[in-house]
């Protein structure tokens, strides 16, 4: 053996190793048409409540709210599985269990911002009259 290979095999390197940066590692990459997919369903799920708010096509305005965020979460889910490919397998589950863990971060902030700012709007502010209302100083 040559003193190169020799050095290479105490090392325990290979050329195989140093693939870093190359694009040859073990993540998921998109293909062409998994990409076309993502971005058939964004624009479509983007168009959908455009029209639903232009078109005037929900009398109920609490509905048609309730409709855009559903189609958000929705988008937010195509979003991270077409493009950011997170899936139960990549990086062994690890980004998937940090995106429920921001999940359910978010969700306990909303909740009790909705619950503290509900409670305080009931118990600091008196019923009022419109006369009253017309007639603070």
């Amino acid at each position: 053996m040559s003193a190169t290979t020799d050095n290479h095999a105490s090392h325990g390197h290979d050329h195989h190793d140093h693939d870093h940066g190359h694009g040859h590692d073990d993540h998921a990459h998109g293909t062409f048409k998994s990409y076309l997919t993502g971005f058939v369903l964004s624009v479509i799920l983007t168009a959908i409540p455009f029209w639903l708010v232009m078109g005037d096509v929900l009398a109920d305005k609490t509905v048609l709210v309730l409709a855009i965020m559903g189609l958000g979460v929705v988008q937010i889910f195509v979003h991270m599985i077409y493009f950011l490919h997170m899936n139960g397998k990549s990086e062994g589950g690890w980004t998937l269990m940090a995106l429920l863990f921001t999940v359910i971060l978010v969700l306990i902030t909303l909740v009790g911002s909705l619950w503290v700012l509900f409670h305080l709007n009931t118990n600091m502010m008196p019923p009022m009259t419109m006369d009253q209302i017309r007639n603070l100083p």
